[in-house]
């Protein structure tokens, strides 16, 4: 078992509080007293966990964030957005993924525990809201950044315009003369594409809907899939730019030009989309933005500012490109 502030307290005939300024290297300890807590804390290997070591000044100045994963398309951006903010302020971040499943959550709940930060933002992973709630209402602060749709009124957060940005998808479509659309779509147990797919077909209604994953592959085996079909489409929306990719993709091994033949929506506008040929109409998601503007209200709220009941919300864009 590793050694514990008690323990070092204990060796060193001294007080938690006492070992607690020697962590924080405040001034009241004297330097005999001082030194001999450093030695027994050496001699015992006590590592003080980040709630131990800033005890005395009752706050870490560090934020933490709880995503699903690093490997999502779109992360970056928001993670940059946050880390901007965070910077400016003087705060430190410490990053959390759930990718490991129980037994990341299980870490991150002991860094909760040890308030090895003075506030929370998240990305839901998936069947991580109702632990959050429970931290919220444990007193720590929490921010959501919420592009899967999670909406609770217990749970401030920053979001952005999925249904709408669906509908200027089909409204550009339409616009490019098209009428019969092939939607592929992510996983309809998220919020997000529940939404795009309502906000696109009030719009203009599908030739056909394919779900899928977030991935290039998604896009490259649907278009297959309704070729073989012998679905007759002119346009494809993409539910994210990968998936864009994989469907211009497979489009092209069997001769069919975008946007002549199929034109082809995106949604996100990530880097690539700029890159892909021809390149990628798409509908912008203000990632970059959504991390800051979470991250501002998150240290607003550290400086005394209650937290907002309404969602924050940061409008998508439609980006024009060639491919419709």
């Amino acid at each position: 078992m590793s050694a514990t502030i008690s323990d070092v307290a204990r060796a060193a005939g001294v007080s938690k509080s006492t070992v607690s300024r020697v962590l924080n290297t405040r001034g009241e300890v004297d330097v005999v007293t001082a030194t001999r807590v450093r030695e027994v804390i050496a001699g015992l290997g006590y590592v003080p966990r980040s709630g131990a070591v800033h005890l005395a000044r009752g706050t870490s100045h560090a934020l933490g964030m709880l995503i699903p994963s690093l490997t999502w398309p779109w992360m970056g951006e928001v993670l940059q957005g946050v880390a901007d903010e965070a910077e400016s302020a003087g705060y430190g971040l410490l990053l959390f993924t759930s990718a490991g499943g129980p037994s990341s959550m299980a870490h991150f709940t002991t860094q909760v525990s040890a308030r090895a930060f003075d506030g929370l933002l998240v990305i839901v992973p998936e069947g991580g809201l109702d632990p959050v709630t429970e931290m919220r209402q444990g007193g720590m602060p929490v921010v959501l950044i919420d592009d899967h749709g999670h909406h609770r009124p217990t749970l401030p957060s920053v979001a952005t315009t999925n249904q709408t940005g669906g509908m200027s998808a089909a409204a550009r479509l339409h616009t490019c003369g098209r009428r019969r659309p092939l939607v592929i779509t992510g996983p309809a147990r998220f919020g997000c594409v529940r939404d795009r797919l309502k906000g696109f077909t009030d719009i203009l209604p599908p030739t056909l809907v394919c779900e899928g994953e977030f991935t290039w592959e998604t896009g490259r085996t649907a278009v297959e899939r309704a070729l073989a079909q012998d679905c007759d489409f002119d346009a494809v929306f993409a539910h994210n730019d990968l998936i864009a990719a994989g469907a211009m993709s497979a489009l092209r091994a069997v001769g069919r030009s975008v946007p002549d033949d199929v034109a082809v929506v995106g949604f996100d506008d990530l880097p690539m989309a700029r890159h892909t040929e021809p390149p990628l109409t798409t509908v912008r998601q203000p990632m970059r933005a959504m991390g800051s503007a979470a991250a501002g209200m998150l240290l607003a709220r550290l400086r005394g500012t209650p937290l907002p009941d309404e969602p924050q919300i940061i409008p998508t864009e439609l980006v024009v490109r060639e491919s419709a």
